[in-house]
């Protein structure tokens, strides 16, 4: 199917690997120049060579960190120079730190704040008017804590809940633009972050990791975790031309881990 991306400018945030990467590298494959971001500017520039390597799209880097509103401005600022404009912004952030109410302060819950909730808002708020004039698309990449609370997860659950409100609230506010707003929930996806909270998990329960993965596995009705490029298509439909009525949504991408209606 012919997405009609060719040509389209899209922000993939946090995008030098894991799902960000393969969103960025999907996007390219359907014809999108793609602004990708990232704090470490060896593994921006890797990512960049690898999907220039696979796609003729333009790709342009810029080393950022999203808690930072300076950061913003200038990753949009060189969106827009590199592109001319901005069609498409995929909001996608690392999580923050894993565990319980009580092991955490009020700068750690302040800091996952600013890196999982406000530098949404701040992306949003300094796009707006590009994507308003292009009746653009925005997706918001949360987790699957957003249907059902992750244990050990309190910092992730709580702001990426905030973000399913913002995402609902601006679909409401942008329909009249044209722009369209959704939310992306993944599940157990193989990525670092997830291998990485499996470890501490393995620590926890002082089981290996591949207890901890197998035993996951059974709570996932297709029996395996999924691959980052199942997500990436997913949200490569979202924001295409081909969508052109579903917003306000959130879309778990799970494997059918939660069971909630």
């Amino acid at each position: 199917m012919d997405l009609h991306l060719k040509g389209k400018a899209a922000l993939v945030t946090a995008s030098s690997r894991g799902l960000g990467k393969a969103i960025a590298q999907e996007l390219a494959r359907e014809g999108c120049h793609v602004m990708l971001n990232g704090r470490d500017s060896q593994n921006l520039l890797s990512a960049a060579r690898e999907i220039r390597q696979l796609t003729d799209s333009k790709i342009a880097t810029q080393v950022g960190d999203l808690t930072r509103d300076e950061d913003i401005t200038a990753l949009v600022e060189k969106t827009r120079s590199a592109f001319g404009r901005i069609d498409i912004l995929i909001n996608n952030c690392g999580g923050p730190p894993g565990g319980s109410f009580a092991d955490f302060d009020d700068q750690q819950w302040q800091s996952a704040f600013e890196l999982t909730l406000l530098s949404y808002i701040r992306l949003i708020r300094a796009c707006l008017n590009d994507l308003r004039a292009a009746k653009g698309r925005i997706v918001n990449i949360t987790s699957s804590s957003i249907r059902q609370p992750i244990p050990h997860l309190v910092l992730s659950n709580v702001f990426r809940a905030g973000v399913l409100g913002l995402s609902k609230s601006l679909a409401d506010e942008l329909a009249p633009d044209g722009v369209l707003v959704n939310t992306v929930a993944p599940g157990r996806i193989a990525t670092d972050r997830t291998h990485h909270l499996d470890g501490l998990k393995a620590e926890r329960l002082k089981c290996s990791r591949e207890d901890v993965v197998r035993e996951a596995c059974k709570s996932i009705p297709l029996g395996r975790y999924g691959e980052p490029n199942e997500l990436a298509q997913v949200v490569a439909f979202l924001v295409s031309n081909v969508n052109t009525y579903l917003t306000g949504q959130a879309i778990a991408i799970d494997g059918g881990l939660v069971r909630a209606l």
